[in-house]
């Protein structure tokens, strides 16, 4: 099953657009085929990103030398060089708009000494509970995200959205895409900023929330599973896993039949790109391949939906989808789990 393509509209550009992200890399992952495309438009793209990454794994293996896995448990150190990674990958991607949302003045706070800096937000880090499903660690740095007051983060990110003024806002949908606390949380500071901007009597941009229909993931993994290229890599490589096509799926991906219209994002157009920016982010990205004549060719061969693959540091094949997908919000989405309310 496919969503209808009376629950579809093609994605046309018009105005600013502000995506909001948890750690470098998450632009890419998440919404990449998003922003080349608006990019590409000439319109305005800016990506907030509300921390650095500092807990992130590092992939350094024979297979994917990067040189640099000392830095895993270095916060700073990593830090540092994810910023690095994250400029490489939006100029790929053709953004030239980027904000931390830890250096965004808070509406009302005094000016720092010369030589100051804020506090920075911190990655809360993560453990996993399911495949491919995360929840909280048990420890937390002292400036984890997801420690920082709701209103305090909102109010920056609402100035930011205040200055640039885009006509759509683009973020996770509530269980933050696969859960990380940190994606959450993003979640709830984009919501509170809007509702900030709206109680202010403010102009308020669409939010548009990425999705992906659950029947589109499940048969990207079995077209993945069924790529005579993929077989090879899986019998060259014992460490390279699938994904299980039956399993329960994240919060990214709802059923098919509860959806409400989704615009479409066709990722072919900006394939080159996105792979690019995904190369670039390679602490945190292996395995980035397109599929035969796919890469280049700004068609692609689409395999029921699969443009190519790629691994996270926890060596399962993903597949490069053949769209992305946003369901503008009103409320709640259908299938959206019971959280509590968000700490403010």
């Amino acid at each position: 099953m496919t969503v209808p393509s009376y629950q579809q509209a093609a994605v046309v550009p018009d105005g600013g657009l502000l995506a909001v992200h948890a750690h470098p890399d998450d632009e890419t992952l998440a919404t990449g085929a998003l922003l080349a495309t608006w990019a590409r438009s000439g319109q305005r793209v800016t990506v907030v990103t509300c921390t650095r990454g500092e807990r992130g794994e590092v992939i350094d293996t024979p297979a994917h030398p990067t040189g640099v896995g000392h830095l895993e448990g270095d916060g700073p150190a990593l830090a540092a060089h994810r910023e690095g990674e994250l400029a490489r990958a939006l100029a790929v991607l053709g953004v030239a708009d980027h904000v931390f949302l830890d250096t965004v003045t808070p509406p009302g706070a005094s000016a720092l000494p010369d030589g100051a800096a804020r506090p920075r937000f911190e990655d809360s880090g993560m453990a996993w509970v399911a495949p491919g499903v995360a929840s909280a660690a048990e420890d937390l740095p002292p400036r984890a995200f997801v420690a920082v007051p709701l209103d305090e983060a909102a109010a920056r990110l609402a100035a930011v959205v205040r200055d640039r003024r885009p006509a759509v806002v683009a973020t996770y949908e509530p269980g933050g895409g696969y859960g990380h606390p940190d994606h959450v949380r993003a979640h709830d500071v984009t919501v509170r900023a809007l509702e900030l901007l709206d109680a202010a009597g403010e102009p308020v941009p669409a939010l548009w929330l990425a999705v992906a229909p659950a029947s589109t993931v499940r048969a990207a993994r079995r077209a993945l599973a069924a790529h005579p290229a993929v077989r090879a890599l899986l019998a060259d490589d014992a460490a390279l896993v699938l994904p299980d096509p039956d399993e329960d799926l994240p919060p990214v991906a709802r059923p098919d039949a509860s959806l409400p219209l989704l615009v479409t994002v066709p990722v072919a157009p900006v394939l080159d790109q996105l792979l690019a920016a995904m190369r670039a982010h390679a602490t945190q990205v292996q395995r980035v391949t397109a599929a035969v004549g796919a890469e280049g060719s700004g068609e692609g061969d689409d395999l029921e939906g699969v443009l190519g693959w790629y691994a996270l540091s926890n060596n399962v094949l993903a597949p490069v989808p053949s769209h992305e997908f946003y369901a503008p919000s009103g409320g709640a989405l259908p299938g959206d789990q019971v959280r509590p309310e968000p700490t403010r």
